[in-house]
């Protein structure tokens, strides 16, 4: 009976049109009324501490440091970097997606500032190359979503507060899986483009390469830093954000000198905006999830799951199923911040790493971010690359194929992931 109040009070509110955050409270006042629990304040009092969270505390500032280092330059000199390794090679402009997008997400954390940052780049670029303009788009779209994988990821960041577990192990675990995203789209890319007549780059020197480096070198020592710090404990996530920021601030501003101090403001605005939305979806699913917990959902859900939880792979692959359609309906946040909580309990009865379950849950939410008909990321490059919303979707399905082959190799080989992560630990 809960489960089944639960969703028809969460789908309900969406089929009315409510957003996602206002749907979440709808269902908390649902599970309220049906446990004899209903109080205001009780509501109120829950909405407030689901966002009163130190480690949330680093959503706003990698937002930030995506904003600054997108306006200050720092993107457009990895891109430039990139063309001169890679550019020449057949196909080469989309190994210069694929790359750019895999260093600039160890950058930003954000699959939408990515992708929109890469489709402004690239997109102008392979069309007069002759390459297919919905392949493209579908490619960098698909690129963009190594983001949330690789550290530093808001993504991570949600998943380990609402599942309380540890974010910097998330972080570090993810870096293997999040590079082993750009090798699959590599590979995927190679075979689409092996009769491909478009026009490569002409070949850079070593003198173009070093200089290329060069000037790229202070955006990519970011990376490294943060990574450095969270392996040897200098500062912790929400600390590692603040100074990506101020770094990206500095280099941006002092530096580089593309950022002029005027456009600060906008971009603080920008970046409070997409947090407030964040925050206030986060504050709202942990309504829900309080209610969760004290109606005994996950209880429910493990009874009916109990034949999986002696074969944790299979119980996996069912989870990663019903993330897959949920992803096609939702957001990557709301999704996190709904399932978690429901699916963490089962995930703990069958024996399953958390912070392995947290790489594979969120691999597959960053898909979900490129399924239509929702995908946020191709309607991102979409508006941006000035395409219709089906030639992104006729152009990523190889990849996104791909990328789910992938994620399910991980389910059945789970030292790809564990292994790594254990000696960046």
């Amino acid at each position: 009976m809960t489960i089944a109040i639960f969703l028809g009070a969460l789908l309900a509110a969406m089929a009315l049109g409510l957003p996602i955050a206002f749907s979440l409270l709808v269902t908390g006042a649902a599970l309220m009324w049906q446990l004899n629990l209903f109080d205001p304040q009780i509501l109120a009092q829950n909405l407030i501490e689901g966002a009163n969270s130190f480690p949330l505390l680093a959503v706003p500032f990698f937002m930030l440091a995506g904003e600054i280092m997108n306006a200050g330059g720092l993107s457009r000199r990895i891109v430039h970097f990139a063309m001169t390794l890679v550019g020449h090679l057949r196909g080469g402009l989309g190994y210069v997606a694929i790359m750019a997008a895999v260093l600039m997400g160890a950058l930003s954390g954000s699959a939408v500032a990515d992708a929109a940052a890469l489709a402004a780049l690239l997109l102008p670029v392979m069309n007069r190359a002759g390459y297919d303009r919905a392949r493209s788009a579908g490619l960098i779209a698909a690129g963009s979503i190594v983001a949330p994988i690789i550290p530093p990821s808001i993504g991570f960041v949600i998943f380990g507060v609402t599942a309380n577990v540890s974010i910097s192990k998330l972080f570090l675990a993810g870096i293997v899986p999040g590079l082993m995203l750009g090798a699959v789209l590599a590979c995927t890319w190679w075979w689409l483009s092996r009769g491909s007549s478009a026009t490569p780059t002409p070949r850079a020197s070593r003198a173009q390469v070093l200089a290329a480096l060069r000037d790229a070198t202070l955006a990519l020592v970011l990376p490294l830093i943060v990574i450095a710090g969270l392996k040897f404990g200098v500062f912790t996530p929400t600390e590692a954000a603040v100074v990506a920021a101020v770094y990206a601030l500095l280099i941006s501003t002092l530096v580089y000198r593309e950022l002029p101090w005027r456009k600060l403001p906008g971009l603080f605005v920008a970046a409070a905006q997409t947090t407030a939305v964040i925050m206030f979806l986060v504050a709202a699913a942990m309504v829900s999830a309080w209610l969760i917990t004290v109606a005994n959902l996950p209880g429910e859900l493990i009874s009916l799951l109990q034949p999986l939880l002696d074969n944790p792979t299979l119980l996996l692959m069912v989870i990663m199923v019903i993330t897959m359609l949920v992803g096609t309906a939702m957001d990557m946040t709301p999704t996190i911040v709904i399932l978690t909580p429901v699916f963490m309990p089962l995930v703990k009865a069958a024996g399953i790493d958390p912070v392995y379950f947290g790489v594979l849950f969120m691999i597959n939410n960053a898909i979900g971010l490129i399924t239509p008909p929702v995908g946020t990321v191709l309607s991102t490059v979409a508006g941006v690359g000035k395409l219709r919303m089906d030639e992104v979707t006729r152009g990523v399905w190889p990849f996104m194929l791909a990328q789910f082959a992938l994620m399910f190799l991980l389910v059945l080989f789970p030292s790809l992931v564990m292994v790594p992560a254990r000696w960046f630990y």
